[in-house]
């Protein structure tokens, strides 16, 4: 049972913005969802965990199975799998060469590389698209080539920042259901502000507001915070944010 552990991490930008604020939280197997609006500080969190990004000086901890992460460098970036929300990708490459390209950071050798490549592929539906040049590509196939590059390596901890940005409804549920199929043996945090996205497959979802944990809890335990009669997730989302974004 793998553990990630936040202890107080704190993050500004320039001198008054408070991007997050005493996050903490202990993150086992499982998919969870990071719920908030845009500008919540759900992307400043996901890059703080992925070392993209540093926090304040004395800003907090990361653990990884009780090592602070600072300490295993290489070490714990080799268990991680991330997916950034902006899609920057080549655009003159194909996705095998891509792929191929985040394998060699990845130090994975090239007979591995190959095999692992071909099975998430096939596991993101990409197969028939993977020697085409990826400036031709859909934005869901373009979200479906970053989890590839994510999953590459067989990590044991997977970050998604908002993985259904720009895409329809059929293409929501094509990487919902792909990410279920993830969960069983990683910790998979799905940062979102798309309550549909997380309601179904996440063991716990947690609440983010102007930077802070303000809730968090399986999806039972949450619904009976709702105050109005129609208890849903979404209800609780507009409780705690006056809206629900799509």
């Amino acid at each position: 049972m793998n553990k990630l552990g936040l202890q107080k991490i704190n993050k500004h930008y320039g001198k008054k913005k408070h991007a997050l604020c005493d996050f903490s939280f202990e993150f086992t197997n499982g998919i969870y969802g990071l719920l908030g609006p845009n500008g919540a500080g759900k992307s400043t969190l996901m890059n703080i965990i992925t070392d993209n990004l540093l926090p304040d000086k004395d800003g907090g901890k990361i653990f990884w199975n009780g090592e602070e992460t600072r300490l295993l460098k290489d070490k714990f970036r080799s268990r991680l799998g991330f997916m950034p929300q902006q899609q920057n990708l080549y655009e003159s490459m194909t996705a095998r060469t891509f792929l191929n390209y985040i394998a060699a950071l990845k130090c994975l050798d090239k007979k591995s590389a190959e095999k692992m490549i071909s099975e998430i592929v096939e596991r993101v539906e990409l197969t028939d698209s993977i020697d085409k040049k990826m400036g031709g590509f859909s934005g869901g196939m373009k979200q479906r080539v970053l989890i590839a590059a994510a999953l590459l390596g067989d990590p044991e901890l997977i970050i998604l920042d908002e993985p259904t940005a720009g895409l329809d409804p059929k293409q929501r549920v094509i990487i919902r259901n792909m990410v279920s199929d993830l969960g069983r043996d990683k910790i998979i945090i799905i940062s979102t502000h798309i309550v549909s996205d997380i309601e179904t497959i996440a063991k716990e979802i947690l609440f983010i507001k102007e930077g802070r944990l303000i809730d968090s809890g399986t999806m039972p335990e949450l619904i009976e915070k709702v105050e109005s009669a129609d208890k849903t997730l979404e209800n609780l989302y507009m409780q705690y944010y006056g809206e629900v974004q799509s």
